[in-house]
Parts: C-alpha cells; sequence; structure tokens
C-alpha cells in the first residue's frame, strides 16, 4: 500500500493527469472575438439549405470553447456550417480550463446555449459534436432537459459515456478513502465521470438513447483517458460505434489528438453530421 503521507501528490496527479491528456495548451488560448474572425461563434451566420442545423461544439473536460476546437471548427466552416462552440463547468477563480463543475448543471448551461443558438439561426433543431465529457453530458440535456426535441444528431469524440478508469488511477480512490469526496469538493466533474458514479448510474438507467436522435461515438484504441476505449460506445437505436483503427490500422491518435487533429476523426464527424453526403473514411482522409 502506498504512504499516507503521499496523499497529498494523488488529488493533483489525478487531476494533472486528466489535464494532460484532455486539455490544449493554455498558450492557445484565444478570445472569442477571433472566433468569429475564423468564422466560428458569428451569430450572423445563417444555415444553407445544404447544412439546415447549426452545429454546436461542445469541449471536453478542461478544455474551453477554443482551445478545443481549432482544428475542427474551422474544418466544419469550411464545408458550409454555421458552427458555434460554448464554455461550460466553469469553477471560480480557474481560467480557461473549464468543464470541471457538476455535469448536471453543465447540461443546464448547454441547454441555455443551444435556446441561444437557435433564436440567433432561425433553425429548429441543432447537431453537436463533444470530445471527451463534450461528448457524454450532452446525454443528459437530451434525456432530462428536454434537449432531444432540438437536436438532431450528437456526436461523440472519445466520449465517456460510461465513465472511465483513468488507465488504473481510479484504483487510488479505494486506496485512499476521502480522497474521493476531496477530489469531488474540488472539481465535481471530475467525479462524476469516473466508471460507477451515482451521476453516470443515473444517466445511463433505462437505455443509453433516447428517440429522435441519431448517436455516433468516434474512439480510437490508443485512448488512455476514457478507458477501456469500449466503454464511450453507446447501446441503442440510431446508433454508431466507429473505431478510427477499423478505418485506417496506422491512425495512432489518442485521447487528446482525437478532438484536436485528427483528419480521420473530423472526416467520420462530417459524414455523421451529413449521412446523405458521407464518403469512405479512409487513412486518405487524413490529407
Amino acid at each position: 500500500m502506498l504512504p499516507w503521507r503521499n496523499i497529498r501528490t494523488f488529488l493533483p496527479a489525478l487531476t494533472l493527469a486528466v489535464a494532460a491528456a484532455t486539455a490544449a495548451p493554455a498558450a492557445a488560448a484565444a478570445q472569442s472575438s477571433q472566433t468569429t474572425a475564423s468564422g466560428w461563434n458569428d451569430y450572423s451566420c445563417k444555415p444553407s439549405a445544404q447544412h439546415p442545423r447549426p452545429v454546436v461544439l461542445v469541449h471536453g473536460t478542461l478544455g474551453n470553447s477554443v482551445d478545443n476546437w481549432l482544428g475542427l471548427a474551422p474544418y466544419l466552416v469550411d464545408r458550409g456550417y454555421c458552427v458555434f462552440s460554448l464554455d461550460y463547468g466553469q469553477l471560480p477563480g480557474v481560467p480557461f480550463f473549464h468543464g470541471l463543475g457538476p455535469v448536471d448543471r453543465s447540461a443546464g448551461q448547454l441547454s441555455s446555449y443551444v435556446d441561444r443558438v437557435l433564436a440567433a439561426t432561425g433553425a429548429a433543431e441543432v447537431d453537436m459534436v463533444g470530445h471527451s465529457q463534450g461528448g457524454m453530458m450532452p446525454r443528459y440535456y437530451l434525456k432530462f432537459l428536454g434537449g432531444a426535441a432540438k437536436v438532431n444528431a450528437l456526436v461523440g469524440l472519445a466520449p465517456s459515456n460510461h465513465g472511465t478508469t483513468l488507465s488504473g488511477l481510479t484504483k487510488l480512490l479505494d486506496l485512499f478513502p476521502g480522497l474521493g469526496d476531496a477530489v469531488a469538493k474540488a472539481a465535481p466533474g471530475l467525479m462524476d465521470q469516473v466508471a460507477g458514479s451515482d451521476f453516470l448510474n443515473r444517466l445511463n438507467a433505462g437505455g443509453d438513447t433516447v428517440p429522435g436522435v441519431r448517436y455516433t461515438v468516434i474512439a480510437t484504441r490508443y485512448d488512455e483517458v476514457v478507458t477501456p476505449y469500449r466503454s464511450q460506445f453507446l447501446t441503442g437505436p440510431d446508433v454508431k460505434n466507429v473505431v478510427l483503427q477499423d478505418l485506417c490500422a496506422s491512425d495512432l491518435s489518442e485521447h487528446l489528438t482525437i478532438g484536436l487533429t485528427d483528419g480521420l476523426a473530423f472526416h467520420e464527424a462530417a459524414n455523421a453530421l451529413d449521412p446523405a453526403h458521407a464518403t469512405p473514411t479512409t487513412c486518405a482522409s487524413d490529407d
């Protein structure tokens, strides 16, 4: 058993382990005005006949509305989508690194944001793409906050749908009584995503999906944060579970890069947003 005197190291270690794999570098942080200049978060954007639904991007734990989407947002804008991204789960005094608040409260923030996007664009529904927690948290909105009537499709990039063992790090919670309570107090959004949490049991009770929404999960075998990676998969009607390495065996993306830079993941997400015009995702899709 590990020495009790080391308990102070485990809370920051648990947090930093997630941060290292889920947050883009703080140096990349930008102002929201810059995202408008780059074509997303432009509230004057009106959806086209080809892409009639705006796309809402939902960042991961310790991410934010800019850093998480420096790759995918321009990718979708270039393909004619109206693209929007929000910040959620903020903690007082913690800039840039969000998604740490209680997940059910974050879902309430998402609900308000979707209403704002629908009002600005005049659309009846949105599509969503979320990374990590951002692929799981919207399911609470869909299931409990009336979101199913306002969302056509949810695409999760490495989503924490059934929680995570964090490559075994969550075993530390059993070694040190009280550690889980300390983490939950400091950053409840972390504990909500531990496999077997009360939040996840409530979210997944009665089935993973709700009628009327299409679900796509895009996972990587090399995910070291949401583990085991198959815990990301959903079961139910209108569900497609995808493993990147089944499409391209040489893809080496892990948890961070699947949301930030992976062209195959972006291509497969675009297919999920517009299945009528989908094209095969291959190793060449990363070009």
